[in-house]
């Protein structure tokens, strides 16, 4: 028997008028999902709990089979395993997102926040920039005494690791959660380092502001990338092993770095796909492909697709529905039907991460709907993989259940 886990990260959302009312999971053409919602069982699980912040940090920690109450410390400690950084006791790693704020002669405070992504910023235009901001002797100066180190990645993801200090109180916000409102609302708040990091960001403004790439990426029409914001703070963590926990050995696919975090702190293997991007346009077929040969070493594969996620944030309903169709055809049907092929029993969880809303393109805690498909049953339920048809299904109040239903040893 094989496992497999499929998350098509913020593909879950509310009804949207344009669609007549309908969700994009329920709009979109998705036959592969909806064959496995007929045939298996389909449900809505809670997998971040009450209290917490709404995001694929704490989703994709439950649904793993980690309890964020206990072993979530912030979503960059995550990424930083991902990275191999190595972070000693008293350090903080944050999320340091190129971003995109608002152009013109207002202050600071008043400019918008317009892209948690500077308009999905090219990866070596991301570096480019980061690196040079560091290097700027004015920047570097404060950057040194604050302790913060960059650590550069290609995409407008990077990591910053403060060293020693005291982050008691400080509350940091996520910039897709705000995108449209004044940065002077949403900037570092509640500790005296919170000013620490409020400094290098305004500073970091005024470096990136006229820096000559992002000159040409507004004569390109693109959005510059002005600004970096930092967040997602937390102290290094550590993970139950997933093969002692589960008995099952495993493989994660992912573009992006917190799952990959994750695969490294629970001991699975982070497994790399040649033009993965974590957007719209990834290597579908190259994930499904990965999946399929990290079986043939291994009891258990995930894999993860950002796309739906990014274009929400972004606004983009047609983006989102054709992510939805993509995670259907390209990856969904393409395990069936290689799995049928060769004859092999497998047992396969869909899920929505969490919800991402087109409404405020922001996160959302709400329940989300997922399916458990076990080749060997026809449980003849007649159910279409959607929000509406989920909630008609079993509940699951604990998103750390999924992992032992999927393998069978919930009890």
């Amino acid at each position: 028997m094989k496992y497999i886990l499929v998350i098509g990260d913020g593909m879950a959302d509310d009804p949207v008028a344009v669609l007549g009312g309908k969700t994009p999971l329920q709009y979109a053409n998705t036959p592969a999902m909806d064959a496995l919602a007929s045939a298996g069982i389909i449900g809505s699980v809670r997998t971040i709990p009450e209290g917490m912040p709404a995001g694929s940090d704490t989703a994709a920690l439950s649904i793993f089979g980690y309890d964020p109450g206990a072993c979530y410390t912030g979503r960059a400690p995550l990424e930083a395993a991902a990275s191999g950084i190595r972070m000693s006791p008293g350090d903080v790693a944050y999320r340091c997102n190129m971003v995109a704020i608002e152009d013109g002669d207002m202050p600071y405070d008043e400019k918008r926040l317009l892209s948690h992504s500077a308009g999905s910023i090219e990866g070596d235009q991301s570096i480019e920039l980061i690196t040079s901001l560091f290097g700027t002797p004015a920047f570097r100066e404060k950057a040194e005494k604050a302790g913060v180190t960059v650590y550069p990645s290609p995409s407008f993801r990077h990591i910053a690791v403060q060293k020693s200090v005291d982050i008691t109180g400080l509350k940091l916000i996520p910039p897709h959660d705000h995108l449209g409102e004044k940065v002077g609302r949403i900037l570092p708040e509640g500790c005296e380092n919170a000013s620490v990091l409020d400094e290098l960001m305004r500073l970091a403004h005024v470096n990136l502001n006229n820096h000559p790439l992002n000159m040409k990426r507004r004569e390109m029409g693109k959005l510059p990338a002005n600004a970096i914001w930092f967040w997602a703070e937390g102290v290094s963590v550590g993970l139950p092993g997933f093969t002692v926990k589960y008995g099952r050995t495993g493989g994660v696919i992912s573009a992006v770095p917190l799952c990959q975090g994750i695969a490294v702190l629970a001991g699975l293997d982070k497994i790399y796909v040649e033009g993965a991007t974590g957007e719209l346009h990834t290597n579908y077929e190259g994930k499904a492909d990965a999946v399929l040969e990290a079986l043939g070493t291994y009891d258990f594969a995930a894999v993860h697709i950002e796309a739906p996620d990014e274009c929400t944030h972004d606004g983009d309903l047609k983006g989102k529905i054709q992510a939805i169709e993509w995670i259907d055809a390209r990856v969904v049907a393409t395990l069936v039907r290689r799995l049928s092929d060769a004859g092999t029993d497998y047992r396969m969880l869909v899920i929505s991460d969490h919800k991402t809303l087109l409404s405020t393109r922001a996160h959302d805690g709400d329940p989300v709907p997922f399916i458990i498909y076990d080749s060997r049953y026809d449980r003849k339920t007649g159910r279409s993989y959607c929000e509406a048809e989920a909630a008609h299904g079993q509940f699951i109040g604990d998103g750390t259940n999924l992992m032992d239903m999927l393998f069978e040893t919930d009890t």
